[in-house]
């Protein structure tokens, strides 16, 4: 259909899961993809298959995400779509959580997506347009067993993501979150299955979502169909936190 036809999108941690599936369709939407990764053997698998540009980066480190627009802005002269989707585990109940394990989720999941969307804000805010989407969670709003760094980190997604509505919005730039609930992911590959039908039973839909349920919800946020929706959070979800 070409929603996307003649974007430029950057798509942080875009060469698995989620992401691999947002950065399929963008391109298959056409967009022009980078993918921002930093497992350089999935970035640049991913990239090669679907026709997109490789940039190996850690979203926690500030040096990496200036030369990674750098790279965007030089090579593509503007930067219409980010998808800040980049983000790792490190599950413990807040009894055994060591601080280390504390910051290191912190640092990627919200302050990867803070240095990325000020990179990308300065950018988008000279050209007066531009929508950026931040990956949150469902744990977000009621809490996860286990997830005291994971869940913090996507609360934070969620309060950045309402604040840069209001500041950018005047600039033409909307800004999006989006939360999923069980979505059958690599990072989901290894849970025992009778702990996947449990979950699954929780989903009023009864299923897991699948990486393509959530990368259909971006596809519409960064598209002109959704041109009026700013400071939103999304819940793809199958109805779980109903």
């Amino acid at each position: 259909m070409g929603l996307l036809k003649n974007k430029i999108a950057i798509i942080t941690g875009g060469g698995r899961g989620i992401g691999k599936a947002i950065a399929n369709q963008y391109s298959e939407q056409g967009a022009t993809v980078i993918i921002a990764e930093f497992d350089e053997n999935s970035g640049r698998d991913t990239a090669e298959t679907i026709g997109a540009y490789f940039f190996k980066t850690d979203i926690g480190d500030e040096k990496e995400v200036a030369s990674l627009f750098e790279y965007v802005k030089t090579k593509f002269s503007r930067l219409d779509i980010l998808v800040n989707n980049a983000g790792v585990l490190d599950d413990s109940t807040l009894n055994n959580l060591e601080s280390n394990q504390f910051d290191s989720v912190i640092d990627v999941n919200l302050r990867g997506t803070y240095l990325c969307g000020k990179k990308a804000a300065d950018i988008m805010v000279e050209q007066k347009s531009g929508v950026i989407l931040n990956a949150a969670s469902v744990v977000a709003h009621n809490g996860n067993f286990g997830q005291t760094n994971y869940v913090a980190s996507k609360t934070g997604v969620i309060g950045m993501t309402k604040v840069w509505a209001r500041e950018l919005g005047k600039n033409g730039i909307r800004v999006n979150a989006i939360a999923p609930g069980f979505i059958k992911t690599d990072m989901t590959a290894g849970m025992p299955e009778k702990i996947i039908r449990m979950m699954g039973d929780k989903v009023p839909l009864k299923r897991w979502g699948q990486p393509e349920d959530v990368a259909n919800v971006y596809t519409f946020l960064a598209s002109d169909m959704a041109s009026y929706i700013t400071g939103t959070v999304l819940n793809v979800d199958g109805g779980v936190v109903v």
